[in-house]
């Protein structure tokens, strides 16, 4: 599944911000229910017009702005 089969972008709604197939809930607050400790039991119960599949891509989205990539380097100098 595509992620922009799910997440539109129309002008004027929520502030424009992306949205679950033109409903009125945005990414932004699935990605916040999600880092605020819901489950996707609970999340699919409030917003019933939600479907299983579809917060997969959350998840991944959660994952991917959450990353991060460490580099140490240990650069050793002789005397």
């Amino acid at each position: 599944m595509n992620y922009h089969d799910i997440i539109t972008l129309e002008p004027g709604k929520r502030s424009d911000k992306p949205c679950i197939r033109g409903m009125r809930i945005t990414v932004y607050d699935i990605l916040e229910y999600l880092a605020g400790g819901m489950t996707e039991t609970e999340i699919l119960e409030d917003f019933k017009a939600l479907r299983a599949p579809s917060l997969a891509i959350f998840y991944g989205l959660l994952l991917a702005a959450t990353s991060t990539i460490l580099v140490i380097t240990n650069s050793v100098k002789s005397l």
